[in-house]
């Protein structure tokens, strides 16, 4: 049961009381808006280059510097929020990503939108882990805070799709400054908004500047070596020394969190091997439907000849497969336990990238790829909810930020891997020597094809640590308010 300290701050949020609309649209919305700046930008790159004279050197990093700061800075914004409070964290960073778009709207040299775009990702890194950890403090009834965890985990996928439809639409009517400027009056709403949440009340403690210090440099490195791998190849000697850099400062980090009375990241979260899995699995699955969505992407529009905005729209079975997926898997969570909900999606999107890796340079999109993408979005929604419930629930709270973050961290290095390694893969095999003398939409469906089935192993690596970590049993009431620590060792 709920202690009366917890009980005391969250609101008669039932199922159907409208109170709890609100707070659960704030939260949606402040997600989706923090994920589909992960590719709105993308679509408006052509004339940023174009308007303000970006070197192809430096136009990487209008999109690396949002993904870097976000990614890296997650496991901060996380522990801010348990220490600080977690309402307020949420409406610095709201107002942090507010100022920063609406700078990189205005700016009018390269170094200004890429600093913007990087204070972008700092405002992003100190929401997205409080808006998750929210959800347990603002919903007390089963039923809405489900719908709150489904709306989260719908959002992770729509916010791709919505970007680049979004991206598309303002870029060729409004111009490429409106995708900066379309985050201010959402974020005003969400920060208007975000008076409704229930925030717990700040815990004590000190954030740890040592642990900080090696927590935060060690995502830095990793996630700068990813974004080198994505642009250079796997042959780029920085990128590895970054990821030599990276490991060394984590693994000093783990042995100094374990001897810190206020570290950033307590160790005994991963205890819980259902929370543990459920970290590894969002990694893997992370890697395989943003990868592909990234190589489908640059098949429909070198090979397929697709306009942006007509690429953009024949990703909407991808939006709807996710509404389907994320819509249902609360119910089905109510009824079987995560191992079995959370393998069945990542099956079902294993089989849809494998029927992806089979695409002709004369592909039938209402056949070939229409209902491959629906399915790939099925089982990712399905599976995003399980891996958020499984990781959120059962937490202390004054770990809930920071075990949110964690979820965070998983699924943002899983894109930016994703796209990093299926990318590599597409463009090795393509320029591979076997493959120089075929015409060139041969070379690149070849270059394709063996990403997706790099991602179909992904996929089924994902599905069988699933298998192996998760709880088989259902989640019940008393799991989505008692600590890990405060139930018996054989119902974790």
């Amino acid at each position: 049961m709920p202690s009366a300290a917890s009980a005391a701050v969250r609101p008669d949020t039932s199922g159907g009381s409208p109170g709890g609309l609100v707070p659960l649209l704030v939260i949606a919305t402040a997600q989706l808006m923090l994920v589909l700046d992960d590719s709105i930008v993308n679509i408006a790159l052509p004339s940023i280059q174009r308007e303000l004279g970006v070197t192809a050197v430096h136009l990487p990093w209008v999109v690396n510097a949002y993904i870097l700061a976000f990614g890296a800075l997650l496991l901060l914004g996380g522990r801010i929020g348990d220490l600080w409070g977690r309402r307020r964290t949420l409406q610095v960073g709201i107002t942090v990503f507010i100022v920063a778009s609406l700078i990189g709207g205005l700016g009018q040299s390269t170094a200004v939108l890429i600093v913007a775009r990087a204070v972008q990702g700092l405002g992003a890194a100190l929401t997205a882990p409080n808006a998750l950890a929210l959800i347990a403090t603002t919903f007390s009834d089963r039923k809405m805070r489900d719908n709150a965890l489904s709306l989260y985990g719908a959002m992770s996928g729509l916010g791709i799709v919505v970007g680049l439809l979004l991206g598309g639409v303002l870029t060729g009517t409004l111009g490429w400054r409106w995708v900066f400027f379309i985050n201010v009056p959402i974020g005003l709403l969400v920060l208007l908004g975000s008076r409704t949440l229930v925030g717990a009340e700040p815990h004590t403690g000190r954030l740890g500047a040592v642990g900080a210090g090696l927590g935060t440099g060690g995502m830095v490195a990793l996630v700068y070596a990813i974004t080198r791998f994505g642009e250079d190849g796997f042959t780029d000697p920085l990128a590895w020394s970054l990821v030599a850099a990276g490991v060394v400062l984590l693994a000093v980090f783990t042995l100094t969190q374990s001897r810190s009375r206020n570290p950033l990241v307590p160790l005994s979260l991963f205890r819980d091997r259902n929370r543990s899995g459920a970290y590894l699995t969002m990694l893997l699955v992370a890697v395989g439907p943003m990868g592909t969505f990234y190589v489908i992407t640059l098949y429909l529009q070198q090979v397929l000849q697709y306009s942006p905005l007509r690429t953009g729209i024949s990703w909407l079975p991808f939006a709807a497969g996710i509404v389907v997926g994320a819509g249902t898997a609360p119910k089905m969570l109510l009824r079987i336990g995560p191992r079995y909900l959370a393998v069945a999606g990542a099956l079902l999107s294993a089989a849809a990238a494998f029927w992806l890796s089979r695409i002709t340079v004369e592909a039938n999109y209402l056949v070939d790829l229409a209902p491959a993408m629906f399915l790939l979005a099925v089982g990712f929604g399905a599976v995003a909810v399980t891996l958020t419930q499984a990781a959120v629930y059962r937490v202390d709270p004054d770990k809930a930020g920071i075990a949110s973050a964690l979820l965070n961290s998983a699924q943002q290095i899983g894109v930016a891997l994703g796209l990093a390694v299926l990318a590599g893969i597409a463009a090795t095999v393509t320029a591979a020597p076997q493959n120089q003398g075929m015409p060139t939409d041969q070379a690149l469906i070849a270059g394709y094809g063996t990403a997706m089935t790099v991602a179909t192993g992904l996929l089924l690596a994902a599905a069988t640590l699933a298998l192996t970590t998760l709880n088989a049993r259902p989640a019940t009431e008393e799991d989505t308010h008692e600590p890990a620590d405060a139930l018996p060792e054989t119902t974790r």
